[in-house]
């Protein structure tokens, strides 16, 4: 807890015993990792409002790994409680033959239907009004990549290329976006482009529109990016999330 404030971080089950330490004792008898220490002193210099970004991805990261233990407690459960007729043992025994003897599904051209690993697009953002201290909704978003003779747009350059369109969404009651890109394993390398029409969102501000340029190197493709913006009517800032 910092100026009133509780911070979120997600513990996995090992350090479950060191939660219930910490109801006994003060915070500062906790005994902890090296990582998990220098965790908690990276953050605790945070602003609010970075630190209320940092807090929904952590309480992300809990809702995601309560739902896949409640999946796996149930399958657990469901096969060692109960006890099965011949019949439905059969039945049981045949289907899970089947999964293995059946080849994957197929799409319309005779290929392996491949199913990405990632559950999110590569390229999120979200807005946050730091003149309010709330999420901005209702902003509308573009996303686009740079195409042309050269690989990659110069500072005072023109010419040479242009940026093409990859996808557009406006910002909902928590500030976040719908998709912009198609959810992949494998960005495509190269730079892209993504504005935000604040004129419409802030009338009289400073801004009437937001770009930030940014590039995704071939050895980045496996990774998320994530580009918030945090704004308000004469100022704002950016910086690559989770």
């Amino acid at each position: 807890m910092k100026k009133g404030k509780i911070d979120t971080i997600c513990i996995s089950d090992v350090l479950k015993f060191k939660i219930l330490f910490s109801l006994k004792y003060p915070p500062r008898r906790i005994i902890t990792t090296k990582p998990r220490k220098v965790e908690f002193q990276r953050r605790y210099t945070n602003r609010p409002i970075v630190e209320f970004e940092i807090a929904a991805q952590e309480q992300m990261k809990i809702t995601e790994l309560r739902l896949a233990k409640l999946f796996s407690s149930r399958e657990d459960i469901s096969s060692k409680t109960g006890k099965y007729s011949t019949a439905k043992k059969a039945e049981d025994r045949i289907s899970i033959i089947s999964s293995h003897v059946i080849a994957a599904p197929e799409s319309s051209s005779g290929k392996p239907i491949h199913h990405p690993a990632r559950t999110r697009p590569p390229i999120t953002t979200h807005v946050l009004d730091v003149s309010r201290g709330s999420p901005a909704a209702g902003i509308d978003i573009l996303l686009e990549v740079w195409r042309g003779d050269q690989s990659r747009p110069t500072f005072g350059a023109t010419g040479g290329g242009n940026w093409v369109f990859q996808g557009s969404s406006a910002t909902d009651q928590d500030g976040r976006s719908g998709q912009l890109l198609s959810i992949v394993d494998n960005v495509s390398p190269g730079v892209y482009r993504i504005s935000f029409n604040t004129g419409k969102y802030i009338p009289n501000g400073f801004f009437p529109y937001v770009s930030i340029v940014f590039e995704i190197k071939d050895s980045q493709k496996m990774e998320h990016f994530h580009v918030p913006l945090l704004l308000s009517p004469f100022s704002f800032s950016t910086y690559r999330g989770s």
